[in-house]
């Protein structure tokens, strides 16, 4: 049996199978990976979907790569499912699975992680997706790694692939805003929190490795290097795009007085949504007709229903879920405002998802939102974050005024058509494609020397 090929050999394999590497306007072949895909609600399934739409549109060919939820993918882009032991669905969470369901090794690994408090998705997505491109060699010219950072993904650069990786925000602010909102918790659910997150000491050892990183806005490039240790010289900004024929202003729809919609993929404390239910019921002591719809539904063993019958708000919030992506504009569009109430946001699709169906939009400075929704009283109402009487005087203040309402949601959507457009993500995301491959192949030279 010949003796394995050194990493840059086999780069050559994999890169060059009878062909040379493709040059800059050369259609690519790309495998893009995202470990966690819902469509409907969180960033990456978004992201993902309609990235890649939009780099097949280009004119390259784009194979997605995910776990459960799977993905949605549109034509052409094609979809290959990972398997995982799916030990988080939303019925039953913490499952412990059957004994036939144990095929390998990762299978054990990635269940004796969780039975231990830890978060193993990540991890085990990135051994699996690691052998199956194994298996694929010279189907692909680059490979694209949304966040997973799971260390299979160092396996498939030892293999030769190039590759770059989407990192939207460092998820170590998740973990301290986390670990702040337990400090007053018993001993056990703040071990059990900080073993859940013990997945980011891989993923921060696995960024600071990668060639290239796009992040989503100058915020997340800044905290992304403090916070993960990242090498500046590996980060880029893409930002986030937003399809602007779905999100749109809908003239026949008829807008409700007092409607307020936002958007919680999770009601995590990073999301700040205690402090808008707060502000809810601190605006109906003015305006009792205001009233909130939230695009989503509270986590398993969510806090949020007892605060919301606390507050006396059970017929003022609706949760909105497993609708279709028109119904979603629909509900923007029969708002008066839109609420994004973060405490941190690497972007923000809510935000210009709004904003681009001209729905004015309240948020707070949380991270990138600044950078995202422009300046205060022109393209949105800005406040600082976790501060429920200033989010509650901007939604009064957008409710009590029509002029100013109409203003903000014509210069909020100009301002997303002008930047935030997924055609123009794309097109920022092949650029460094191509600078990748050029770099790759750079390396690859340098190590035959």
């Amino acid at each position: 049996m010949p003796a394995p090929a050194a990493p840059h050999q086999r780069a050559r394999q994999l890169v060059r199978p009878g062909a040379p590497l493709p040059k800059l306007g050369d259609p690519l072949r790309i495998a893009y990976l995202c470990y966690r895909g819902n469509p409907h609600v969180g960033g990456q399934g978004v992201y993902t979907r309609h990235l890649t739409r939009e780099i097949a549109n280009l004119g390259h060919e784009v194979e997605v790569f995910s776990g459960p939820p799977y993905c949605v993918v549109d034509d052409p882009v094609t979809h290959t499912e990972i398997r995982s032991m799916d030990l988080y669905p939303r019925n039953n969470p913490f499952r412990t699975p059957w004994p036939y369901e144990f095929r390998d090794g990762v299978d054990v690994g990635e269940w004796l992680y969780m039975c231990s408090a830890g978060f193993p998705e990540p991890w085990a997505f990135s051994m699996r997706v690691r052998k199956e491109l194994q298996q694929r060699v010279g189907d692909f010219h680059l490979v694209h790694d949304n966040q997973c950072l799971g260390s299979g993904m160092l396996g498939i650069v030892d293999d030769g692939y190039p590759f770059v990786n989407t990192l939207h925000h460092p998820i170590t602010v998740d973990r301290d805003l986390d670990m702040a909102h337990a400090a007053h918790q018993n001993p056990w659910k703040q071990y059990t929190l900080k073993r859940w997150y013990g997945f980011l000491n891989m993923q921060m050892k696995v960024a600071r490795k990668l060639p290239r990183h796009l992040t989503v806005s100058q915020n997340s490039k800044r905290d992304i290097i403090a916070q993960m240790g990242v090498r500046p010289e590996t980060m880029h900004i893409v930002h986030v795009g937003v399809d602007q024929n779905q999100f749109r202003p809908m003239p026949h729809i008829t807008k409700v007085p007092g409607r307020l919609v936002s958007t919680a993929s999770s009601d995590v404390p990073l999301k700040g949504l205690i402090y808008l239910i707060e502000a809810l019921a601190k605006v109906r002591v003015s305006r009792p007709d205001a009233h909130l719809v939230i695009i989503g539904r509270p986590r398993h063993r969510s806090a949020i229903p007892k605060m919301i019958e606390r507050l006396g708000l059970e017929g003022a919030i609706e949760f909105v879920s497993g609708v279709t992506d028109e119904r979603i504009v629909e509900l923007y569009n029969e708002a008066e405002a839109a609420v994004v109430p973060s405490l941190y946001e690497g972007f923000s699709l809510p935000a210009i998802e709004a904003m681009c169906a001209g729905t004015p939009l309240v948020a707070t400075t949380g991270g990138a939102l600044p950078e995202v929704a422009g300046t205060s009283g022109e393209t949105a109402l800005l406040c600082k974050p976790a501060d429920s009487e200033a989010l509650a005087a901007n939604i009064l203040t957008m409710l009590g005024d029509a002029d100013m309402r109409a203003k903000i949601g014509d210069a909020g959507r100009n301002r997303v058509l002008d930047r935030f457009t997924w055609k123009l993500c794309a097109e920022g995301t092949v650029e460094h494609y191509y600078l990748e491959l050029e770099d790759h192949l750079r390396r690859m030279h340098d190590a035959d020397r």
